[in-house]
C-alpha cells in the first residue's frame, strides 16, 4: 500500500507535468519558465525544485512517464486481444487504436515527442531514444510472434515495420487531431486497419 505523502507526491509531479507540456507545447522549451511550471500547476516555485532538480530533469521524466503511459497501453491492448483468442494482426489492430486512444487523450504530449524526437543535442536525447524503443519493441514482440506462428511473412523486417506502424499512428492521430478533427477514432482507426491488414490496394 502506497503512503499518502507518495501518492500526493505523484500527484503533485502530474500536475507539473501537465502544466510542463502544455507550456512547452505553446512556447517552446527554452522559453517556458520554471515560475510559469509552477504558476500552471498551482504550487509553489519551490514545489518543482522539490520534485526536480531542474527543469531539463522534469522535462526528461516528463518524456519518459508519457511514453511509459503509451507502451503500458499498448502493451495491455496486445495481452487483451491475446486473452480473446485473436490472431497476433489483431492484437496489431487493438494496439493501433489504443495508440489512436492516448494520442486523443495526450495531444499536446504527442506533438511534443514527435517534435524532440527529431532534434539533436538535448540533454535529454539518449532518454528519448530509450523510452522510444520501449515503446516500439512492444509492437516488435507481437510482429515477431505473427512471423513464428506464419500469420505474417518471414520476409519483414521487424524492426522498420514496428517503426513504420508506430510513425503511421502518431502522424496519423497528429494530422487528424491538426485537420481533420471531425472525424471520429473508430473512422481513423479503420482507414488504419485497411493499411495494416494490406487491403488499401484493392485486392
Amino acid at each position: 500500500m502506497e503512503s499518502s505523502g507518495t501518492t500526493r507526491r505523484q500527484a503533485t509531479r502530474q500536475r507539473l507535468y501537465e502544466a510542463a507540456v502544455t507550456l512547452i507545447a505553446e512556447k517552446g522549451f527554452s522559453a517556458t519558465t520554471v515560475d510559469e511550471i509552477a504558476e500552471r500547476a498551482g504550487v509553489a516555485k519551490g514545489t518543482v525544485y522539490y520534485n526536480f532538480k531542474s527543469k531539463t530533469e522534469l522535462f526528461e521524466e516528463l518524456l519518459r512517464h508519457g511514453v511509459g503511459l503509451l507502451t503500458a497501453s499498448l502493451r495491455a491492448a496486445a495481452e487483451e486481444s491475446e486473452e480473446r483468442g485473436g490472431t497476433r494482426v489483431e492484437a496489431l489492430d487493438a494496439m493501433i487504436r489504443a495508440g489512436l486512444a492516448f494520442i486523443d487523450r495526450y495531444p499536446a504530449f504527442t506533438q511534443l515527442y514527435v517534435a524532440e524526437l527529431w532534434r539533436t543535442n538535448r540533454a535529454w536525447q539518449s532518454t528519448l531514444l530509450v523510452v522510444r524503443q520501449e515503446a516500439v519493441a512492444v509492437v516488435e514482440g507481437v510482429l515477431r510472434d505473427a512471423v513464428r506462428s506464419g500469420e505474417l511473412s518471414e520476409e519483414i523486417d521487424i524492426p522498420l515495420t514496428a517503426a513504420a506502424l508506430v510513425g503511421m499512428v502518431l502522424v496519423a492521430a497528429l494530422d487528424w487531431q491538426a485537420f481533420q478533427p471531425e472525424r471520429s477514432i473508430d473512422e481513423v482507426h479503420s482507414a488504419l486497419s485497411l493499411l495494416l491488414h494490406g487491403r488499401v490496394s484493392g485486392h
